[in-house]
């Protein structure tokens, strides 16, 4: 029975998407929900699986083609074994053919040479006139040929291979994948439709990194994974956004929509550009369960197996160009949200530390928000309150709030 494989719909308003790739070769043996292609749309990259095992016909090239239509076909009534013998007996003939070129004698080659594709230095070219000689009287008089002339004339022609391709002017052309037009439409309607501004401040990183220096080990031995920057970030963001709820709003036609919930979007760079999973109800999780559940994201964002559910909603961002070395950006809105918190590279700078001055490890960090919506004093409060809880952690513990007051009742 032939069984056809279509193309799914990744969502709704989507009507065509993209072969990235074909995982298997046509006319060969699939399992059931074996992955046989990639599918990329304009929201993610997803796995085209077979429903059924047998042979594989495909019917659909790698390119653009429409939700619904058929990418391939499978025989399920084909025979694994028959593939199976076909394949080795292809092998064996091989191995036959290979040892009878192996048994067969090396035939002597006559070596034909072109002095006049043979270069003389100009000293030689002097020498060769002093003694009343030319290149054929200097090829004659060679003995033998030994594997030090092969070398330097293999080298000889590398450098001329190298130098001829470094002159060439070639203009490589690649057609944009669907998920990099739909970025490229939706960064330039965040510059039209919003009033993005961004603001920024920078961040003591001691405290932080020395925590991470004192109980990284510990912290690894029971939670199985490494502590990183991000989990203390997204931390303070949820305790920011609470006390500046308006950062965490969007706005939908006339009205302005406040969650009392943080889903945060971390950015993740990928092979096929920029997503951006969400931690849903991060305010729920701990470290540990932030550090993993970024892992486990950024792992599928690495692979291309994240999902449109991994990627939809999100109340706020963080992007971390830190990683690539960035010292200062500022980040772009990922609508409909309406801020965006960057960080950046770590930096040893001297800062004034109770009047004296200190190398202390310094980052920028900026905040990017929607004006409409966002005034200057909870947009600076917010990126001041997430600086106060990165510079004393132990903030994070108490909403925020200095401990001290805490205990005051002030």
């Amino acid at each position: 029975m032939q069984v056809e494989i279509k193309i799914p719909s990744p969502g709704e308003s989507i009507t065509e998407v993209e072969i990235a790739r074909w995982l298997v070769d046509d006319n060969s043996w699939v399992e059931k929900d074996q992955e046989v292609a990639e599918i990329e749309s304009e929201k993610a990259t997803l796995p085209l699986l077979a429903s059924h095992s047998g042979v594989v016909s495909i019917k659909a090239n790698e390119g653009t083609i429409k939700v619904g239509e058929t990418a391939c076909t499978i025989d399920t009534e084909a025979k694994k074994e028959a593939k199976s013998v076909d394949k080795e007996s292809k092998i064996e003939a091989k191995e036959k053919i290979e040892e009878k070129v192996v048994e067969k004698p090396a035939e002597k080659i006559p070596i034909k040479v072109e002095n006049h594709k043979v270069k003389v230095t100009p000293l030689a070219r002097k020498l060769m006139d002093e003694k009343g000689l030319n290149v054929d009287d200097i090829i004659n008089g060679l003995k033998k040929i030994s594997t030090e002339e092969v070398n330097l004339a293999v080298s000889g022609l590398s450098v001329q291979n190298v130098e001829k391709k470094s002159t060439e002017r070639i203009d490589e052309r690649t057609t944009m994948s669907q998920l990099r037009k739909k970025l490229s439409q939706r960064l330039v309607s965040v510059k039209n439709e919003t009033a993005m501004l961004t603001t920024f401040n920078e961040v003591d990183m001691s405290r932080v990194m020395e925590i991470r220096r004192q109980y990284q080990k510990d912290f690894q031995e029971k939670h199985g994974i490494k502590l990183g920057f991000m989990s203390f970030f997204t931390k303070s963001v949820i305790e920011a956004l609470k006390q500046h709820p308006m950062v965490n709003s969007r706005i939908e036609g006339d009205e302005i929509v406040t969650p009392n919930y943080f889903d945060i979007g971390i950015a993740v760079q990928t092979p096929k550009g920029l997503m951006v999973p969400v931690l849903r109800s991060a305010q729920d999780l701990s470290i540990p369960q932030i550090e993993a559940e970024v892992a486990r994201l950024a792992e599928k964002g690495r692979s291309g197996r994240i999902g449109l559910d991994d990627l939809e909603g999100g109340t706020f961002t963080i992007t971390n160009g830190g990683v690539f070395g960035s010292m200062m950006s500022t980040p772009i809105l990922n609508p409909p949200q309406s801020g965006i918190l960057g960080m950046h590279n770590i930096v040893d700078r001297p800062v004034a530390v109770n009047g004296k001055v200190e190398i202390r490890p310094m980052m920028y960090i900026a905040l990017s928000y929607d004006h409409r919506i966002i005034d200057g004093k909870d947009s600076v409060g917010f990126l001041v309150k997430v600086k106060q809880m990165i510079e004393n952690p132990q903030q994070m513990l108490v909403g925020g709030v200095n401990p001290e007051r805490l205990l005051l009742g002030i």
